[in-house]
This record gives structure tokens, C-alpha cells and sequence, in this order.
């Protein structure tokens, strides 16, 4: 994350994996539906509502977070405790395995393979489950692939967790990018499962730290506790502007697809005409995790930063560094741009291997 917040800028951009940002011009409220007044209670009825009908969740099952590294956060403390086992998917976003061992767990991996197209492998998970795992942590879509997890793997994995009587925590920040089926979630199978989203990655409302998590009502109820440690409530305006956004998400969900397809038109061009690159094409998202075949992604990426200007995330983040990840949710103009740094730069290098 340090890195993300003081390295990752550019001039050419494609390690931001969400949409662009929504002006707040495109946003359509009155100023008479804003108050300066906080909620002193657990969550803002309208809008845990929202969030409840949109994902057909009950009330009482609906935390709000600022943003979905806290709804993880919540998450976790909720179900871990000091020297408990939780185990990640591997290749895995960096945060949820730093804050598996912030929190006193013991980590340990299972493998999501390349060869495999990232895919869930149930018999991979179920060889590595204990009786001391308490969480199983997965990602839908992959982070970093992008790849969207198969209903069958989830609810399978669901099921190891039951065995041996532990939950499972899906982040989901990126399924909304899944425009066919809005409003989806494992969440709705019920059982061992725990969900975590936001606004930021599919809307471009990165600003509204509009976050929560979708638990059953006990553990629900823990993490209000667990969350009065820290921020006691949110920003009211915040919690205004997001029931104005979810009141008008179709809209805004619109506008990210279009710049969307557009910008996955250009990606998949430059990935199908470059024969020195090789990745998993996922079916949606912003998101693409390739590596070089020559298996010098990182010297790559450093010669993209230093001399094209273009900034994309090292695979070293996800503890795959021969891979790099590449976004392309920022304005479509910006990403061909990028796209077109980042193919002079696989030119230049390809004549030097």
C-alpha cells in the first residue's frame, strides 16, 4: 500500500485498478439532502438498507466500513484470534495476508496456478485446511488476475470450511465489474461465508469510503464493536452522498462499462499481438496479470518506470514477482496512451534478449 500511495504514479498509469474517478458534477444531489451531522448510531438506516436490498441481505447482516480494507479488517478480527491459523489463496492481494499477521494468525497458502487459469483448486485448499483454520480468504474476482471464481469452487470451498468449523471471507470488490449479474454474491449461499465490498473499484467512488461487510447477525453485531476501536461512525455527508450513489448505481455503473469495453478492447489487442507476453484473459474486471516468457518481468518493469514513463504493479507484490499487473480502469484516452508506451517498451526489449 505504501508503495501504491507514493510510487505508483505516472504519466502514463495502468497500475489503478479501479474505474475513474466519478466527478462529483456527474453525481446528480441537492445540497438540502447533505447535513454536517453525523449518525451516532450502528449504521445509517438508509443506507444499510441499500445495501441490504441490493444484495439481498437481511438488515441486521449489513456492516458499514470505510472502504473494504476496513470491512476487512472487521472481518478478520471478528473471526481470528492470537495464534489461529488463516489460510490465503496464492497469488493474493499483499493486505489481506499482512493483516492476517498484524492480527496474531499463523498464514499459511494455497496455490491458485497459472496453468490452471487461477482457478479455485478445491483438492489444493482441502489438502491444506487444519483443524486449526479459522479463515479461508479468497478473492472474486482474482486479485491480482482478475479471474471470477466458479459458483461450484466457492461453495466446495465453503463446505472444507464447514469441516473443521471455520468461516470464509470473500472479498468482492471486484464483481460488481461484472456487469451481467449486478447485485451478485456467494454471500446468499449462506452457511460459513463473509463478504466484503465497497463502492470504489466498479463506480469510480473510490472518494465515499462507501464500504461494508455482509456477515450472519452475531458476527455481525461484533464487528460494530470491534469497529467503535477505531472510528467510531463515519463521516454523515459520506453516508448521505453514498445512498445518493446507490440511488442512481445503474447510471454510474453505465458509464464504468463503457469506459470499460473500450478500454478492454485496446488491452486484449495489445495482449493477442504480442507473442513475448502471456496471461490469463479474465471475463471482466480492470485487471490483468501477465508475464514476460523470457521471465524478466521485473527488470521489465523498472525499464517501463525508468524510461516509458508507464507504471504498472510488480508481480513481487503478490509473491509472484516473473508476473506484473496492469490496469485499465482510468480514462480510455490515458490507457492507449499507456498501452502504447507499454508496447514500444516490449519492442525495445524483445530486441535486446
Amino acid at each position: 500500500m505504501r508503495w501504491a500511495k507514493l510510487c505508483s504514479g505516472a504519466r502514463y498509469n495502468l497500475a489503478t485498478s479501479g474505474i475513474a474517478n466519478l466527478p462529483l458534477a456527474e453525481l446528480p444531489v441537492r445540497a438540502e439532502e447533505l447535513e454536517l451531522l453525523g449518525n451516532e448510531s450502528y449504521g445509517y438506516g438508509p443506507l444499510v438498507e441499500r445495501i441490504a436490498a441490493r444484495y439481498g441481505a437481511p438488515r441486521e447482516c449489513v456492516v458499514e466500513a470505510m472502504g473494504t480494507s476496513m470491512a476487512n479488517h472487521l472481518a478478520m478480527a471478528a473471526t481470528v484470534e492470537p495464534g489461529d491459523e488463516v489460510l490465503i489463496e496464492a497469488p493474493a492481494y499483499g493486505l489481506l495476508i499482512e493483516l492476517a499477521e498484524y492480527l496474531g494468525a499463523r498464514v499459511e497458502r494455497f496455490e491458485r496456478r497459472f496453468e490452471d487459469g487461477f482457478a479455485i483448486d478445491v483438492d489444493a485448499l482441502r489438502r491444506k485446511v487444519s483443524e486449526r483454520t479459522r479463515l479461508i480468504v479468497l478473492t472474486n474476482l482474482h486479485n491480482p488476475s482478475g479471474v471470477e471464481a466458479a459458483e461450484s469452487a466457492l461453495r466446495a470451498a465453503g463446505e472444507v470450511a464447514q469441516r473443521v468449523g471455520a468461516n470464509v471471507l470473500v472479498d468482492e470488490v471486484y464483481l460488481e465489474l461484472d456487469a451481467d449479474r449486478p447485485g451478485r454474491t456467494i454471500f446468499r449461499a449462506g452457511g460459513p461465508f463473509i463478504v466484503t465490498s465497497s463502492l470504489t473499484k466498479a463506480f469510480g467512488l473510490s472518494g465515499l469510503r462507501c464500504g461494508w461487510v455482509l456477515a450472519e447477525a452475531a458476527l455481525a453485531e461484533k464487528m460494530w464493536r470491534i469497529n467503535d476501536l477505531y472510528g467510531v461512525n463515519p463521516a454523515g455527508i459520506a453516508q448521505r452522498l453514498s445512498v445518493v450513489a446507490f440511488d442512481h448505481l445503474r447510471a454510474i455503473g453505465e458509464r464504468a462499462q463503457r469506459m470499460l469495453a473500450a478500454n478492454r478492447a485496446l488491452l486484449k489487442e495489445l495482449v493477442e499481438s504480442r507473442p513475448e507476453m502471456e496471461a490469463v484473459w479474465p471475463a471482466a474486471g480492470t485487471i490483468l496479470f501477465a508475464r514476460l516468457k523470457n521471465g524478466q518481468s521485473e527488470a521489465f518493469c523498472r525499464a517501463l518506470r525508468e524510461k516509458y514513463e508507464v507504471s504498472v504493479v510488480p508481480g513481487r507484490f503478490f509473491g509472484m514477482p516473473e508476473f506484473f499487473r496492469i490496469g485499465v480502469g482510468g480514462e480510455t484516452e490515458m490507457v492507449r496512451a499507456s498501452l502504447g508506451q507499454l508496447g514500444r517498451a516490449l519492442d525495445e526489449f524483445s530486441r535486446k534478449q
